[in-house]
């Protein structure tokens, strides 16, 4: 084997030599069936580190759940539709949905499959065990017509409707989104006082929104307005009156206390314009422009209203005065412009908030305060998920409407895939038996097809299995994917879709910070694997906390490639001695103890790869790789492998078979690549022909081999090892460099074979606790407190104390206070005064006595 590990290489040979079919899921297996319902992300061409974060911790699971006997299903999907594709072919074209709609359609696509390409290149050179054969992509009608069905089949339950409400609207994408997904982003701005009347002065931010104002408002307990209840105000610049009502939702301690309820301003107008029954003055067009309520501000966009309002305001004195506050900001989730409520026709999907909650309860969340985060969700929610969005490049929503009588015409079931921008009902309108239609433009929601992913890879709407297993997913998008999809599940078959789901947290630069290529502290996975490979990718990962975010480490990444260069040297060393198949036979002391190591190693690794604590398992196995296996057992028998007689030699090459075969099994999971390398390596050197370790089962615990009294016995040795080697380095002696005697005394008795092979010298057993005694070796004053306290006596105070007997200066050592006559005074000396160096020594012997927690070493140079 080569010296030194080349990951690259490795890799690479293992991707060319790797058949996927051994991925495959089969429905006929007999083996228990575990399903993954894998994220399908948007195709942007760039698979990034938080993709790669996600997808690490799902292949840990799939490659640990096939290695213990599963018939995994690890399906890769595509999520296509939307706004990011949209958006992103409109940046690159330079052009707007304007241009015809199958053109656009045909832009989206190209620009897609690109994009998916990089991304699976990524995700195969990482390593994932993707079943490729169940691949799905959204935009093709074999997805998309599930989609589609699901609509129609949740209309007809009366769970989609389309109404007349309030929603948020995107300007820039000229589309509804939902509420999941705005974000808040900080900010400054100016707060407002403005005049109305005499006595109703209104602190705002958004001035631009008094032409439409429907009411003033106070809090019926505010006694500085209770007069003002039921009166009639005018509205500054626009000369109709409104009326003042009192409500306890507002907050008397903001501004004035008197606030205006505009239709819309945020959703706090919603929820007043609905419970007082208000009229509705919407000013706002789609394109967020101010229309012709506005008056003279109409063509007027937002920003460019309020700087011209309060100029006016302020010619009429009615701009009191402005004060700087800070304010969260909703901004579309997608182009970060800030969004608006209007009022509109939209499609609706019913949220019933209890049945939600109480369905969610019964899945396993992992970990389990993020069920939480779903509930706080669900009861925030305002008004019902509006699932229609006015863009192009999405799923059709299968509905007409009847030109002569109106009527909803929905497509049937047999009908699918259908655009009713091309295509005409199949059957004259059931109201009035016209055949003119007008199709509807408006395209489902992205969401609508993503939150049917673990339908469909089980078959729906003919389902092989249900629910899933497992949902993977970011803690970013609960409320979004997970709340979507356990409402569409629901709905579509009254069950939950998964018994689990585990939640990942994000990626944070080395800084601490969100990565962002504005900050600089961007990290692409193949930059990570050009310089150190999949597997330190993999491993750094591992070291990761479930529901944690992770910060980025070049240290962590630097530090798993040496883990990796390590284990090679490992399997170098064994393949030097293995060239058959070792018989288990006459293991000796340190064979049995590091078995029985083992054994509890698999237990506890086994345990936490099912807890999903990657990083406590990939530490387990590292730390016994590095430290028992190769840094204590190998170093203990390496004189055995070199210079004992066969009998000797086969239970050591036995043991360093057993070990590296179960490590490189228990490593498989979170280092695919090494481990296939090193498996083939190590059965190779043997003349054993094997299938990939991939194949294998996962490692499983052997209570045959648990041994308390070896593993006693084998501490033991590893102590007495230690410590002479430890001697040796610190005498400057080579670490075989062999010694005249070495005498021990132990608890309990020990083969004393691997001791001398590892020590190089003869190993004698004392039967009887040699007589230690202890004299100091050395005194060295602390001149930091002594000097302060007995300045130009300092160093006669010093003179007398070395003068003092040995039993006298022990006392210093034992923790005691001391007496000593300085210029006729008596001077209590005291232990924190010096630090005292002591040596152990057995009267009449020319031996240095070195203790471990356990043993008494005498060591003759």
């Amino acid at each position: 084997m080569e010296k030194e590990y080349n990951a690259r290489e490795v890799e690479e040979k293992w991707l060319k030599l790797w058949n996927e079919e051994m991925y495959y899921f089969d429905w006929n297996s007999k083996k228990p069936h575990y399903i993954i319902d894998t994220p399908p992300p948007y195709p942007t061409g760039s698979f990034h580190l938080g993709n790669a974060l996600n997808w690490c911790y799902i292949d840990f699971i799939a490659r640990y759940k096939r290695m213990k006997g599963y018939e995994v299903m690890f399906p890769q999907g595509w999520d296509c539709h939307g706004l990011p594709t949209e958006v992103k072919v409109e940046e690159i074209y330079g052009i707007s949905k304007n241009i015809s709609r199958e053109e656009f359609r045909r832009l989206c696509r190209e620009f897609t499959m690109k994009n998916i390409e990089k991304m699976k290149n990524t995700m195969k050179r990482l390593g994932f065990s993707i079943d490729w054969s169940k691949e799905y992509i959204t935009m093709f009608p074999e997805y998309y017509t599930k989609t589609q069905l699901s609509f129609i089949k949740m209309y007809k339950k009366g769970l989609i409707y389309k109404d007349y409400h309030p929603v948020v609207f995107c300007p820039r994408c000229q589309t509804t989104i939902a509420l999941a997904e705005i974000e808040y982003r900080k900010g400054k701005t100016k707060l407002n006082y403005i005049k109305f009347g005499d006595d109703v002065i209104i602190a705002t931010t958004r001035p631009e929104l008094i032409p439409a104002c429907v009411a003033i408002a106070v809090h019926p307990e505010d006694e500085r307005y209770k007069n003002l209840i039921g009166r009639n105000v005018e509205i500054p610049l626009f000369k109709y009156k409104v009326p003042i009502i009192a409500d306890e939702d507002v907050d008397p301690e903001f501004g004035t206390g008197i606030v205006m309820i505009c239709t819309f301003g945020d959703k706090q107008d919603v929820r007043w314009w609905k419970k007082h029954n208000l009229p509705l003055r919407a000013i706002l067009n789609k394109d967020g422009r101010l229309n012709e309520l506005a008056g003279k501000y109409k063509g007027l966009k937002t920003g460019e209203a309020r700087e011209r309002i309060l100029e006016d305001l302020e010619k009429e004195g009615r701009l009191i005065r402005q004060e700087e506050i800070e304010q969260n900001v909703g901004v579309c989730w997608r182009c970060k412009t800030p969004v608006e409520i209007i009022a509109e026709d939209q499609w609706f999907v019913k949220v019933e908030k209890e049945k939600i909650i109480e369905n969610a309860k019964k899945i396993k969340w992992i970990p389990e305060h993020m069920l939480q985060r779903l509930i706080d969700w669900v009861e925030s929610m305002e008004w019902d998920w509006v699932i229609s969005r006015q863009r192009i490049f999405a799923t059709p929503i299968p509905i007409w409407y009847c030109k002569k009588c109106g009527e909803i015409v929905v497509a049937e079931e047999d009908w699918l895939p259908v655009d009713p921008t091309k295509d005409l009902p199949k059957k004259p309108c059931p109201r009035c038996g016209s055949y003119e239609f007008e199709g509807e433009t408006d395209v489902l929601d992205t969401w609508m097809d993503s939150s049917i992913t673990p339908l469909v890879i089980c078959g729906w709407p003919n389902l092989k299995e249900y629910p899933t297993h497992l949902r993977p997913q970011g803690h970013d998008i609960i409320r979004t994917w997970a709340f979507y999809t356990i409402l569409r599940s629901l709905a579509l078959v009254d069950e939950v879709p998964w018994y689990e789901i585990v939640i990942n947290g994000m990626v944070l630069g080395e800084d601490g910070r969100k990565m962002s290529k504005s900050l600089g502290n961007v990290i692409s996975p193949e930059e990570i694997i050009e310089n150190y490979g999949a597997d330190a990718l993999r491993q750094w990962v591992a070291t990761g906390v479930i529901g944690e975010d992770l910060a980025f480490s070049w240290k962590e990444i630097k530090s798993a490639y040496r883990f990796e260069q390590k284990f090679w040297s490992i399997v170098r060393f064994a393949t030097l001695h293995l060239k058959e198949k070792p018989k288990f036979e006459f293991l000796r002391d340190v064979d049995k103890w590091i078995l029985s190591k083992l054994m509890r190693l698999v237990k506890e690794v086994d345990e936490y790869m099912n807890e999903y604590r990657f990083d406590k398992a990939l530490k387990a196995i590292r730390s016994f790789t590095w430290y028992e296996f190769a840094d204590n057992y190998l170093e203990i028998v390496k004189n055995r492998l070199y210079s004992g007689s066969e009998e000797e030699k086969n239970p050591a090459r036995f043991t360093i078979y057993k070990v590296i075969e179960i490590l490189t099994r228990l490593l498989a999971p979170i280092t695919p690549f090494l481990a296939e390398e090193c498996w083939h390596r190590i059965h190779e050197a043997m003349g054993i022909e094997v299938e990939s370790v991939h194949l294998q089962r996962y490692p499983e615990f052997d209570e045959n081999l648990i041994d308390e009294d070896a593993e006693r016995r084998g501490e033991l040795i590893k102590e007495i090892v230690v410590a002479v080697r430890r001697f040796k380095h610190e005498k400057g002696l080579a670490l075989n460099a062999p010694l005249k005697s070495i005498k021990i005394f132990v608890p309990i008795e020990i083969d004393t074979r691997d001791v001398a092979g590892a020590l190089n010298s003869k190993v004698e057993i004392l039967m009887d606790m040699p007589n230690i005694e202890v004299r100091i070796k050395r005194l060295k004053p602390k001149f930091g407190i002594i000097g302060p306290m007995f300045k130009d006596k300092a160093k006669e105070l010093v003179k007398a104390v070395e003068e003092l007997s040995d039993d006298e200066k022990l006392k210093l050592f034992e923790g005691k206070t001391i007496v000593i006559s300085l210029d006729g005074r008596e001077i209590e000396i005291k232990p924190e005064w010096f630090d005292v160096e002591i040596e152990k020594f057995v009267r009449g012997e020319n031996v240095e006595v070195l203790e471990t927690a356990n043993t008494i070493v005498l060591v003759e140079v």
